[in-house]
């Protein structure tokens, strides 16, 4: 496994290391839980290898719009500085419908293994040039794609992380 990509696993892996099925269930008011942030993350890891999947299959170099500033900018804060702003909605199809924390943990398991090997299937087809498009930081080239997704992953870990803290609602009875 890539090394940006084992480090997400292992970043996952430890923030949810110990945790009881109801522990996934645990969130602010109004935020999702840890189980829906995995199955997020999980979504969002199966949706880029099923893009990069489609697109070698087709047999057909990616055809990509030329990088504007604004994804240039947005690269360098997510990618080169390793900062993913808060606030951002995420895509509808990236969104969790329910699934509990240990499915959902080990659907993302399997995405995460699916996506780096598409992401290194797409990389020695068409080298290390742009081979994707991003929806909001645009073209990225597979190396990108994997920093890219170890930002995305260390983001939501740090909230799984205060959410351990956040008291059940059982205990708060």
């Amino acid at each position: 496994m890539e090394p940006w990509i084992a480090n997400a696993r292992q970043e996952i892996d430890m923030a949810v290391e110990g945790m009881r099925p109801e522990d996934f269930l645990r969130s602010p008011e109004g935020k999702w839980n840890t189980a829906q942030i995995l199955e997020h993350l999980g979504r969002t890891f199966g949706s880029t290898a099923k893009m990069l999947e489609l697109q070698l299959a087709s047999g057909a170099a990616p055809a990509l719009p030329s990088r504007s500033l604004k994804d240039r900018m947005a690269v360098f804060v997510v990618v080169t500085l390793g900062h993913l702003p808060s606030g951002n909605s995420a895509p509808e199809a990236t969104r969790p419908t329910g699934l509990d924390g240990p499915t959902a943990l080990a659907k993302l398991r399997e995405a995460l293994v699916r996506m780096d090997k598409a992401l290194s299937d797409a990389e020695a087809r068409w080298g290390s040039g742009l081979i994707a498009t991003h929806p909001i930081l645009g073209p990225l080239t597979a190396a990108q794609w994997r920093k890219f997704h170890f930002v995305h992953a260390r983001h939501h870990v740090k909230q799984i992380r205060e959410r351990r803290n956040v008291p059940s609602a059982a205990s708060s009875q």
